[in-house]
């Protein structure tokens, strides 16, 4: 099967290519292609004829970066789906996955997260750009199912992390910002700061494990958007306190209470993912973590970031 990945460079999408054995991937990278840009994507299309599209391509960020640009990731995010999507269609595409995230349920949901909570309200207001834009994606899959027959499915992973993140120290997600922040403080022998008290949770997950369900989705229908879960809550002062340890950091460790750490946890049910992908491994968060923190360091400056 040819597959075409958007975002062949980023978190995911490198993943994808890492992890896969049977298919030919074909790869959609910022510098070839500019999605928000709908005539450069339907001609990347016409001229790259594939069975099936894995769209990973988004503006992501941290708390940082929504909380700077929240116009810019409303306004690219909902621009590059409704590009890729419509483009795919028209060039016969009908098999594609697509991805959502945790961090845009309503803020008041209950626990553990399902998707039937998904348009429920709002959502919280460090990263409402982002999560609306991404909302609208649940819209256009289901719309464009309904009325063209595609197999367009969404999965919606929990914190992902791994090589090949944004590691920018304001705008990056919380692992890849920290992994960036303690080097940094390790290497100039400084305290490493952490923003937040360190008592917020969140369920990590390994980029390449999230890779391996999104090529299995590619042999499914699935009824709905579907939540991809360890089940495993961990707080940032655990993972804070493990990053010191892989890099051997001996300085002090702050917990900045001033400033903001997000909502304070958001475990997700797994119900869902354990009918349309059963038996899914997840790296336990230790290997996960040495895993990117070695790439990080070896590649360092030469990071996003």
């Amino acid at each position: 099967m040819k597959v075409i990945v958007t975002g062949a460079t980023g978190l995911i999408g490198s993943a994808i290519s890492r992890v896969n054995a049977s298919h030919e991937i074909i790869p959609l990278t910022r510098k070839s292609v500019d999605l928000l840009d709908f005539n450069a994507t339907l001609d990347f299309l016409a001229a790259n004829p594939a069975d099936a599209l894995i769209h990973a391509a988004a503006l992501v960020g941290g708390i940082g970066g929504n909380s700077l640009r929240s116009a810019q990731y409303f306004h690219d995010n909902i621009l590059m789906n409704t590009n890729v999507l419509e483009a795919a269609r028209l060039s016969g595409i009908e098999n594609l996955v697509t991805f959502m995230s945790t961090c845009i349920f309503p803020v008041d949901s209950s626990y553990p997260l399902t998707v039937e909570q998904l348009h429920q309200g709002e959502p919280h207001p460090s990263n409402f750009g982002y999560a609306f834009a991404k909302r609208m994606l649940d819209v256009q899959v289901r719309a464009y199912n309904l009325q063209w027959g595609t197999n367009y499915k969404i999965l919606i992973p929990t914190n992902v992390y791994g090589p090949n993140d944004n590691f920018s120290l304001l705008e990056g997600h919380v692992l890849p910002a920290l992994i960036h922040k303690l080097f940094l403080a390790s290497r100039e022998g400084d305290d490493f700061v952490v923003w937040g008290s360190g008592q917020p949770l969140r369920e990590f997950v390994y980029s390449e494990d999230i890779a391996r369900v999104s090529l299995r989705a590619l042999e499914r229908e699935l009824n709905g958007p579907v939540i991809v879960t360890s089940e495993k809550e961990t707080s940032i002062k655990d993972v804070s306190l493990l990053l010191a340890e892989i890099l051997g950091f001996e300085r002090e460790i702050v917990f900045d209470t001033s400033r903001p750490e997000g909502q304070f946890r958001k475990p997700s049910s797994a119900e869902e993912m354990k009918i349309h992908f059963p038996n899914t491994e997840f790296t336990e968060l230790e290997e996960g973590l040495r895993k990117t923190v070695d790439w990080f360091v070896s590649r360092f400056p030469k990071v996003r970031m």
